[in-house]
């Protein structure tokens, strides 16, 4: 491993696995549900255009707030509104090829949050097949809501995400 990629990523262990590391970690996910799409501040403020965000909130009414590019809050917000469109959109193309092809959508969860970014998996069934997709969360999203799956986020992801209060 080179010296660069250490600086940037100290924390970064390349020892070896033991067999005990490589078990599955507990995630501790709870399933959610969209809020909604949103944006947050405005073309005058701060001389930039305004950040469009996804908000999922599980059923303590935790929030996850995660930011998300135009096209893909366009693509989350035409979904859950049932909106259709002219042509099909690229996650639209997506669940239209997993209906073909016989795959189920299992579900989506936000797994991780290192370094403000959030992580992602899409979990599918094929042909008696299950396979865990890394992807963006909004992706994920987005999938998910088109094939009405559940979406799940990890409980580390909430903890994260709480606001810190000093004691």
């Amino acid at each position: 491993m080179s010296e660069d990629f250490k600086e940037l990523f100290d924390d970064w262990d390349d020892e070896e696995r033991t067999e005990e590391d490589s078990e599955e970690r507990r995630l501790d996910e709870k399933e959610v549900s969209v809020v909604g799409v949103f944006e947050h501040g405005d073309l005058t403020e701060h001389g930039g255009p305004s950040q469009t965000f996804v908000l999922l909130q599980d059923r303590r009414e935790r929030k996850v707030p995660i930011w998300i590019g135009r096209y893909e809050a366009l693509a989350i917000s035409t979904a859950l509104h049932d909106e259709r469109l002219d042509r099909p959109m690229t996650h639209d193309l997506i669940r239209i090829i997993f209906d073909r092809i016989g795959a189920t959508v299992d579900h989506v969860i936000v797994d991780d949050l290192w370094q403000d970014t959030f992580y992602a998996k899409l979990c599918l069934t094929v042909n008696d097949q299950t396979y865990e997709i890394d992807c963006r969360p909004s992706d994920a999203i987005a999938i998910a809501v088109r094939t009405k799956s559940p979406i799940y986020v990890a409980e580390s992801v909430f903890r994260s995400v709480e606001p810190q209060t000093d004691s």
